[in-house]
C-alpha cells in the first residue's frame, strides 16, 4: 500500500532523538527527506552520518539556515522552539508544519493513551505500561519518555494500545492527534523560558483534549478547573474527596471501594499516590480487574532521581530528587518528608519565583544550601525564615548540608528548577549528587 508520504519532499527540523526517528521512519515511507539542524556538536554529526547512510540529505549549521528549498511538509522536533529563525523561515515560506507526535500518530494502527502533566508523566507512563502488559493488554511506552513515538510506531499493528508520555512542546503542533484515553496529572508553573506566559503554557497542554469525542475518556485531577470536555471524565485526587479515585487513611479507593494500600507499594508521597490512581483509572476504563492491576503496581520501583534514597550516613538519609525541575515537584518532595530537612536547591533561571514556597520551606526545612544561577534570588525569598547558604559547586553544597544534618534528618537534593546552568541534564546532576554521597559513605583510603 502506497504511503501518503511517498515521494513527498519533507524536511525534518531538529536532529535530536525525535527528529532522527522521524527521519528514519519517513525514509521507510518512501519520502525524500532532508534534515536540518543549526547545531554543530559531535552528537549531531554522528546522527547526521547515520541518516546520510540511510538515504537522507542532512544540512547542518549555516547550510541549514540558508536552505531555500520548497518542501511539501516540515516535521518539527519537539525540542525546537517554534520561535527560532529556522522555523520562522519555514512559516514565512508557507511550508506546512506538523510535529513528530502528529506525524507518528498518522501512522499509528492502534488506539493511544496519552499522559501529560507538569510532573509525574514518566512515572505514570511506566506504571501504565507495566500494569497493562501484566493484564494482557499489549502496549509499549514511547514519546517524551523515550524512545520517540516515531521509533516505535511500526510496532502499533501488533499492540492493543500505544502508551505515550506527551509534553506541551509535542502538543503545540498537533492537528488530528486524538487519544482514546487522555491523562491530565496536574498543571504548575514551568517552561516560562519557552512560553511567554502561564496562559500560553496552559493552552498548549490543553490541546491533549482537543480532538477527543464522547467515545473517549479523560482522566483528570479533581481539583483542576478544566474547561468543558467532550470526553467522559474520570477524576482522581490524593488531597480531596469526591473523585472517582481518592485516598483514605493511606488506601486508594475507587468509587468508595478499597483498591490499593500505598504502604504496599515501592512509591512514597501523595504525588505518587496520584500517579498510581491515574494508572488504575486507565485500567478501569479498559474494564480490567483490579487484582492483577494492583499486583503489577506494587512491584514498581521509582526511577532514579525521583525522591531516590541514595544512601544513609551517620543516621542521615540522602535523597536524590534531581528530577524536581520546577516548583511543584520541589513542593511535593517536601510534603512527602516527615523528618527535619536540610535542603539543597537552585539551578537555572527558568523565569519563575520561589516566594510561593516560603511557608512550606519554613515549616519543613532547618537549613537551605543553594546552588546555580538562582541561588541569590532564592535566598532573597527564604533567608528571613530559614538559614540559607550559597555554594559554588555541588560538592561544596553536599559538604555544607552534611555539616548541618543530624541523625534522624534527611538531606534532600530537590533543585526546583532545571540543571543546564551547571550540568548536562537532571540525570547528570543527580548522578553527580549520588557519586558525592557515595564517596562520603565509602571514602577511598
Amino acid at each position: 500500500m502506497k504511503s501518503c508520504y511517498t515521494n513527498q519532499r519533507i524536511a525534518v527540523l531538529g536532529l535530536g532523538s525525535s527528529g532522527e526517528a522521524a527521519a528514519l521512519r519517513l525514509l521507510e515511507e518512501g519520502a525524500r527527506v532532508t534534515v536540518l539542524d543549526s547545531g554543530d556538536s559531535e552528537k549531531i554529526h554522528a546522527a547526521a552520518a547515520t541518516l546520510r547512510a540511510a538515504g537522507a540529505r542532512v544540512l547542518l549549521g549555516g547550510e541549514a539556515a540558508s536552505d531555500a528549498t520548497i518542501y511539501d511538509l516540515g516535521v518539527l522536533s519537539p525540542g525546537i522552539d517554534p520561535a527560532v529563525p529556522l522555523v520562522r523561515d519555514f512559516c514565512a515560506r508557507s511550508i506546512s508544519m506538523i510535529g513528530e507526535l502528529e506525524f507518528s500518530y498518522s501512522l499509528c494502527a492502534c488506539p493511544v493513551v496519552a499522559i501529560t502533566g507538569t510532573n509525574g508523566k514518566t512515572t505514570t507512563t511506566q506504571l501504565v505500561e507495566r500494569m497493562l502488559n501484566a493484564c494482557g493488554v499489549r502496549t509499549v511506552a514511547a514519546g517524551n519518555i523515550g524512545p520517540a513515538f516515531a521509533a516505535r510506531v511500526r510496532e502499533s499493528a501488533n499492540l492493543d494500545l500505544m502508551t505515550l508520555e506527551v509534553s506541551s512542546f509535542q502538543l503545540e503542533t498537533i492537528r488530528e492527534f486524538r487519544p482514546a484515553i487522555s491523562v491530565w496529572l496536574n498543571f504548575q508553573a514551568d517552561h516560562l523560558d519557552r512560553y511567554a506566559s502561564m496562559e500560553e503554557y496552559y493552552a498548549a497542554k490543553l490541546r491533549i483534549f482537543e480532538n477527543q469525542t464522547a467515545e473517549d475518556f479523560a482522566i483528570v485531577k479533581l481539583e483542576d478547573k478544566l474547561p468543558p470536555l467532550k470526553a467522559q471524565r474520570i477524576t482522581f485526587s490524593a488531597y480531596a474527596q469526591g473523585g472517582d479515585l481518592d485516598l483514605r487513611e493511606g488506601v486508594i479507593h475507587f468509587h468508595g471501594q478499597p483498591v490499593l494500600r500505598l504502604a504496599d507499594t515501592q512509591l512514597r508521597g501523595l504525588h505518587n499516590a496520584e500517579n498510581l490512581m491515574a494508572a488504575l483509572a486507565v485500567g478501569a476504563v479498559r474494564g480490567l480487574d483490579f487484582a492483577p492491576m494492583v499486583e503489577a503496581l506494587r512491584t514498581y520501583k521509582a526511577l532514579p532521581h525521583r525522591c531516590e534514597l541514595v544512601g544513609t550516613l551517620e543516621g542521615v538519609d540522602y535523597v536524590n530528587d534531581s528530577k524536581a525541575t520546577n516548583l511543584d515537584a520541589l513542593e511535593k518532595a517536601l510534603l512527602s518528608e516527615t523528618r527535619p530537612v536540610v535542603l539543597i536547591a537552585g539551578g537555572k533561571d527558568k523565569g519563575f519565583e520561589f516566594d510561593s514556597l516560603t511557608e512550606i520551606v519554613a515549616s519543613k526545612v532547618k537549613n537551605v544550601v543553594l546552588i546555580g544561577e538562582m541561588a541569590g534570588r532564592i535566598a532573597g525569598f527564604w533567608a528571613s525564615r530559614v538559614p540559607c547558604e550559597q555554594a559554588a559547586t555541588l560538592a561544596e553544597a553536599v559538604r555544607l548540608a552534611r555539616s548541618h544534618a543530624q541523625a534522624g534528618d534527611v538531606v534532600l537534593f530537590s533543585p526546583g528548577t532545571s540543571s543546564f546552568d551547571m550540568f548536562k541534564s537532571y540525570a547528570d546532576r543527580g548522578g553527580q549528587f549520588r557519586q558525592l554521597v557515595q564517596s562520603l559513605i565509602h571514602p577511598v583510603s
